[in-house]
């Protein structure tokens, strides 16, 4: 059976806890991790967002998103 990109993230985010945009691209391939999201959430996994701030190659503020499993 093939594996999907739902089935990526949600191993991803178990094991390093969480997951952004970014890594999502860059370590699976994935362009649309907010789609992925809603998936998994429409499956009834329990997927929170916490909003980041980083600094951009220019010195700016930038926001993301990260996800990550809720925890019982």
């Amino acid at each position: 059976m093939k594996t999907t990109q739902c089935d990526k993230v949600l191993a991803y985010m178990r094991h390093f806890g969480s997951i952004t945009q970014l890594e999502a691209l860059q370590d699976l391939g994935c362009m649309r991790l907010a789609s992925r999201i809603s998936d998994l959430r429409a499956q009834g996994y329990p997927i929170c967002r916490r909003m980041k701030t980083s600094k951009n190659r220019y010195g700016e503020d930038v926001h993301f998103a990260e996800y990550y499993l809720k925890e019982d």
